[in-house]
């Protein structure tokens, strides 16, 4: 018998009925080879987790814990090793920048509002080294082909090279910033990021690609100037018209803490986080594609209730202001500002509620702006709503919601420390039974911001 024919066997010895069994089984077979990849594992070992997931879920059991993340040390050997193994030669520079999770503030950035946000210890490694050819060669441990352009082809890439448009979208952006861009280099990226998670991957790859451009050039600006920059990157060559906060928490990240946005400034600081809080990522794998449209379709719908308030941003707009003019609006606008609104003064009441440490207020916040997000933005899935259902009735959770853009992605808890790798997996089979899929789940905790780790620069 096949693999296929036993997982589909297996997944209806676990309850599945005959068709969901069959769904199940592909989904665990296409899901170990990507596993094994992200996680640096055999196909087997990923497998045989995957499968644990399923079974010792349905046991209150924990399976063995290989998603406890990878240390640094190991992950940046890696680098190195295939950086030599593929240009013949070591980097002069690496750099590496974290992802992040959206903790509240969900679209409120490009509108003006506040926004809360956790440097996560996993994320983006880039290696480095400039050559005398005029030609950047870019390699990824996720693509096989090495792209190769010319210092002066700053131009947009697309099918399997279109990874390379975050680091050339920010040379395309350096000038515009009065920063000299470096001509020739071979460039490798690694990450450690589950992709498709909404933990801003694109924005770690812009912030340590630019660390190391900046460094081989000996180039020192202002950390304000380093976010703008990987965002003008994202707005105008990548084309995803958001705000700052995926670059701005990357850069501004700070262990044991969440970066606070005052997007119209910007303006950039930390809030303690209380201890014994922990966050637990559940990666759905489904649709996270923000540039196919719908983001930018969020952003236009937006920007036209504002039009039609008579304010620039709706950041100008109060709860109040808004329940009386509303009224103005379409029905889809109407929505669309009132979760904004209600988001931004929920951002705020999460600050006090921090300052106070009080927890379980803060749960209540993430998990209303996931109602609003569901029945209000419109940017949640079935997927991402049943793993908030599920979660927010399990003990240990203080409140749970979507993370990153949305239309798909992941879902972030905020627990305790009692919730633990039994716990997720419990969710996780929960959710195999509904969906016939495999959760990808990711115990993370917070770290800090983008910075070079070895410098080649002779300036210090």
């Amino acid at each position: 018998m096949d693999e296929l024919k036993q997982l589909t066997a297996l997944c209806a010895k676990l309850g599945a009925g005959d068709g969901a069994a069959g769904i199940m089984a592909a989904q665990l077979h296409k899901r170990a080879t990507q596993f094994a990849t992200e996680r640096g594992v055999s196909r087997e070992e990923a497998m045989q987790y995957l499968l644990e997931i399923l079974v010792k879920g349905r046991q209150g059991e924990a399976p063995e814990s290989i998603t406890a993340p990878r240390p640094i040390p190991s992950l940046r050997e890696k680098l190195l090793i295939c950086f030599n193994a593929t240009f013949g030669r070591s980097p002069t520079v690496v750099t590496q920048a974290p992802g992040r999770i959206e903790f509240i503030g969900n679209h409120t950035d490009y509108n003006g509002g506040t926004v809360l946000g956790a440097a996560i210890d996993r994320g983006v490694w880039v290696a480095l080294a400039p050559n005398e050819s005029g030609v950047r060669r870019f390699g990824s441990e996720q693509h096989a082909d090495i792209i190769t352009l010319s210092s002066d082809q700053v131009t947009k890439q697309s099918g399997q090279a279109s990874w390379v448009n975050y680091p050339l979208g920010v040379l395309a952006a350096m000038p515009e910033f009065g920063l000299q861009v470096p001509a020739g280099f071979d460039f490798l990226v690694f990450s450690d990021l589950p992709t498709g998670a909404g933990l801003s991957s694109s924005a770690a790859i812009e912030l340590a690609s630019l660390l190391a451009f900046l460094d081989c050039t000996d180039q020192r600006p202002a950390r304000e100037v380093v976010v703008k920059v990987g965002l003008h990157a994202e707005n105008n060559f990548v084309g995803l018209p958001c705000g700052i906060l995926d670059q701005g928490v990357s850069g501004f990240g700070q262990k044991d803490h969440l970066v606070f946005i005052d997007c119209r400034g910007p303006e950039f600081t930390t809030v303690p986080m209380p201890a014994g809080a922990q966050f637990w990522i559940f990666n759905t794998h489904t649709k996270h594609a923000l540039v196919d449209g719908l983001y930018a379709a969020r952003h236009r719908e937006c920007m036209e209730a504002a039009h039609l308030l008579g304010v620039r941003q709706l950041v100008e707009v109060s709860p109040e202001q808004f329940a009386a003019a509303s009224v103005q609006l379409p029905p889809v606008e109407a929505r669309r500002a009132r979760h904004i609104v209600e988001e931004i003064a929920r951002v705020a009441a999460t600050v006090q509620a921090l300052h106070r440490g009080d927890l379980t207020a803060v749960g209540a916040m993430l998990t209303a702006s996931h109602r609003s997000s569901q029945h209000l933005f419109e940017n949640s899935t079935p997927e991402l709503d049943f793993l908030v259902d599920t979660l927010v009735t399990t003990p240990g959770i203080h409140g749970a919601r979507l993370t990153g853009g949305g239309f798909g992605g992941a879902v972030m808890a905020l627990t305790t420390a009692q919730f633990n790798a039994a716990d997720a997996a419990a969710v996780a089979a929960a959710y195999a039974e509904k969906f016939g899929a495999v959760l990808d789940i990711l115990h993370t905790q917070t770290g800090n911001g983008a910075e070079v780790v070895q410098s080649g620069s002779t300036g210090g």
